[in-house]
């Protein structure tokens, strides 16, 4: 078995979706070079000795910043439930 593995083969071998390997490097829960490294053609690859001693609790994550993703401050859009107003601007008089 190969050390270094791809994000997309590392998905398929542990059950990770893609996403939630990206999700746990950009966050820091995955540290570079101890979980994953960057090859020299600028390609992510996962120590899978490393990506272990993580799941066996041998890195500290506890130490990390976890970033909060923000609270939008958006509302939400609904749906118009007054049929009086319209999404259209008013037409133009003369």
């Amino acid at each position: 078995m190969l050390r270094y593995l791809t994000i997309r083969k590392f998905a398929a071998e542990s059950g990770y979706s893609e996403i939630a390997i990206r999700s746990k490097i950009h966050s820091g829960i995955w540290m570079l070079d101890q979980v994953w490294k960057k090859a020299p053609d600028g390609r992510v690859l996962i120590d899978v000795e490393g990506y272990h001693k993580w799941v066996e609790g041998e890195y500290d994550v506890l130490k990390v910043q976890l970033k909060r993703p923000a609270k939008s401050r958006l509302k939400p859009l609904l749906p118009d439930t007054d049929p009086r107003r319209s999404r259209s601007p008013a037409p133009l008089v003369e």
